[in-house]
């Protein structure tokens, strides 16, 4: 089966901020229609690849995406967390509508996207709660609803930041399904996760970042114990003591 995704390729890519090394040569290539997770300690630069591949901080060497097709498809981001106002009247379809549109939000959902936004919240569970102010919700169903608006329109490369940190038993199975409706229609995925045991399971691929790339391989077979502890060890973490910490906490205004 052809990928609808693109493959992406990272070529002696190096980022800093100030005199701070955040990645220093990364290279790194995501196969078309593949799960790809990074895993890494925290500063080790996860985020901070995800940024660049955004084009949101500047960095030297290559990143580039290879669509399959002659034009290029949508990206989709699912940021670690949601920082907002939670005192806001914003119900989760005044969310949904301030993502998709540039309608102003006082006026209502425009009729374009009142089906794709009811499919994307019944994709998560969260159809239910729409009429819900964001700021009741709780960090799992704040996340449910960050994934619903990354799948508008629907994504053929997906970013997805820690996407289980808050999520309870119900949204990890509901991410478990979306992540296998990607896989069937060979959606691009890149994956920060700190659930070792989930990225064994779940992705195709892993990749252990800390500020530079110390294994990568299938990953069903590379995250041994051996590997887990270099990359997560205090050689490793005092090395990247002074990486950025928060740029590596993805937030949405």
């Amino acid at each position: 089966m052809s990928a609808a995704g693109p493959a992406v390729a990272f070529e002696s890519v190096n980022l800093k901020l100030g005199p701070t090394e955040i990645l220093r040569q990364v290279n790194l290539r995501v196969q078309a229609g593949s799960v790809h997770a990074l895993v890494g300690p925290n500063g080790g630069g996860k985020s901070s690849l995800f940024k660049a591949l955004l084009g949101q901080v500047p960095h030297v060497g290559s990143i580039s995406l290879q669509w399959p097709a002659e034009h290029a498809g949508t990206v989709g981001y699912v940021p670690q967390a949601l920082a907002f106002d939670a005192g806001l009247p914003m119900t989760v379809m005044d969310f949904m509508a301030a993502m998709c549109q540039r309608r102003p939000v006082f006026l209502g959902l425009s009729p374009r996207w009142k089906a794709p936004v009811e499919q994307a919240l019944r994709q998560v569970g969260m159809w239910e709660k729409s009429d819900r102010r964001m700021g009741a919700l709780s960090g799992g169903e704040r996340q449910r609803v960050l994934l619903a608006q990354a799948l508008i329109p629907a994504p053929d490369l997906i970013l997805l930041d820690e996407p289980m940190s808050a999520l309870d038993e119900a949204g990890v199975e509901t991410f478990e399904a979306l992540l296998a409706h990607w896989r069937v229609t060979r959606v691009t995925v890149l994956w920060i996760e700190h659930d070792l045991d989930a990225v064994t399971r779940l992705a195709d691929h892993v990749t252990g970042l800390n500020r530079q790339v110390l294994f990568d391989g299938p990953a069903a077979h590379t995250l041994t114990p051996q590997r887990v502890l270099a990359l997560f060890s205090s050689r490793h973490r005092h090395d990247a003591a002074a990486v950025d910490a928060p740029a590596d906490t993805a937030v949405v205004a």
